[in-house]
């Protein structure tokens, strides 16, 4: 049988300045690999949303001020349709500004306050004092399908995210600041989809997580499990140890 996916790429020439695109290359490349076919939509301010219930994988990446107004804009217009692909298990990376957009407010650092989609039960604040960003190579534990992973990262934010009660985060910090620099949260984790903080960016670098969501992509739209042909991650597997042994962790 031959498999196919549609992809939603949400606001590629808004949100996509710190090299989220490379999130996107390797999803399409790691199924195209094993023959999957795929089709990826660039849904950006003003997209149909018939394009949208069409999206077998979702991702959005971060942005600067400026760019993330647009979006916050845009995205009022489609959270209905946006939280119930999210709620019915379509799987979805949302990385940085992406992440805090799902969550219930972002809190700026002159008091003012953005509404979110209210999809994840978080809050995301910036810090009155303006400390220091939160920037640097990362490290986190995860687990999925029962296994261990450690996520090899890089993380560039001010905000400082706090996950509500119904909600759990996607990692635990090995090195690195995470949510918010104190409770060693990193990111957040609801039905399918994950929010992080880590660019990097993260699938590249990571591919077992890759095959996760791709995996997880073809069982919710098929209603069935399907094993995926093993790749060779020689290449992959030499980035990520070159990362742990610079910031001084085992994996």
């Amino acid at each position: 049988m031959k498999y196919s996916l549609t992809i939603g790429w949400l606001y590629p020439n808004l949100m996509n300045v710190y090299g989220d695109k490379g999130n996107i290359t390797a999803f399409l490349k790691r199924a195209n690999w094993r023959n999957i076919e795929t089709k990826l939509l660039k849904l950006d301010p003003g997209f149909k949303t018939s394009e949208l219930k069409k999206c077998d994988f979702l991702l959005m990446g971060g942005a600067q001020d400026r760019q993330q107004i647009i979006v916050n804009q845009d995205l009022e217009r489609i959270k209905i349709i946006l939280k119930s692909k999210i709620t019915k298990g379509i799987p979805g990376l949302f990385v940085c500004g992406g992440f805090q957009f799902l969550g219930k407010y972002y809190k700026e650092s002159n008091g003012s306050t953005v509404k979110g989609l209210g999809i994840f039960d978080l809050y995301t604040q910036s810090p009155r004092n303006q400390s220091k960003r939160l920037i640097g190579n990362m490290a986190f534990k995860t687990n999925f399908e029962g296994n261990d992973y450690t996520i090899i990262g890089f993380e560039n934010h001010n905000g400082r995210t706090y996950l509500g009660e119904n909600i759990e985060p996607f990692g635990t910090i090995i090195e690195g600041s995470g949510n918010n620099g104190k409770d060693k949260t990193e990111g957040a984790r609801f039905k399918n989809s994950f929010g992080t903080y880590s660019h990097g960016p993260i699938l590249p670098k990571n591919p077992d997580f890759t095959d996760y969501l791709i995996g997880k992509a073809l069982e919710v739209k098929y209603g069935k499990r399907i094993n995926l042909k093993t790749l060779n991650n020689a290449l992959e597997q030499r980035a990520r140890f070159t990362i742990a042994n610079r910031i001084g962790i085992r994996i």
